[in-house]
């Protein structure tokens, strides 16, 4: 099993970065998101919006993949999500559906605002191989490898859509506009935290 862990501050509100984080698709930096509907979407006693989402992924396989290890390149994913608007927090986990035998991720996103009003994302992910012949460890590898890859594009089609919001040019799906103003700039800052 490999794991990743990694931390981003956006210098936005936790309300603007939350709203971007929603309506990340469609971007040009997610093509390889097919279609993204959502299946549920309840309120808890206390007030968080509880949100399931299905999302279907395009893919590639490696070339040193053995043919026919898996019988399409695409992927359907669950993700679940809680907002918390009160505390200013979400936590999302999304996991892969199908071909979990050769290769499962699950990630975890947290959001929250800090003190200064800015907000902090968390990242996590565990990437497992259960199929064996001798392939798993080089499995698990080349999905963390394209985990952190696809890790930085997200960023970038995040500040595209906060990008989008800040100058009231949103085009939702369907066409429909959007418009927010008064958004603050991003000036994002990464690190990788160390225990």
């Amino acid at each position: 099993m490999k794991f990743f862990k990694q931390c981003f501050l956006y210098d936005d509100s936790w309300s603007i970065v939350s709203l971007a984080y929603f309506l990340r698709y469609p971007n040009p930096y997610a093509s390889h998101i097919i279609s993204c509907d959502v299946i549920s979407r309840s309120m808890t006693p206390s007030g968080s919006l509880l949100t399931t989402r299905l999302i279907l992924k395009r893919g590639a396989l490696p070339r040193w993949a053995p043919q026919g290890i898996v019988s399409r390149a695409e992927s359907w994913v669950v993700e679940e999500s809680e907002v918390d608007p009160f505390g200013k927090t979400i936590s999302c986990v999304t996991k892969n559906l199908d071909h979990v035998k050769v290769m499962q991720v699950e990630e975890s996103v947290f959001f929250r605002q800090t003190p200064e009003g800015k907000t902090l994302q968390t990242t996590e992910a565990r990437i497992r191989s259960n199929f064996g012949w001798g392939m798993t460890k080089r499995i698990e590898s080349h999905g963390l490898n394209k985990f952190k890859a696809n890790v930085q594009r997200s960023r970038e089609g995040i500040s595209l859509i906060l990008d989008m919001l800040r100058q009231g040019r949103l085009q939702a799906m369907g066409g429909a506009s959007m418009a927010l103003s008064n958004a603050p700039l991003l000036e994002a800052c990464s690190y990788e935290p160390r225990d």
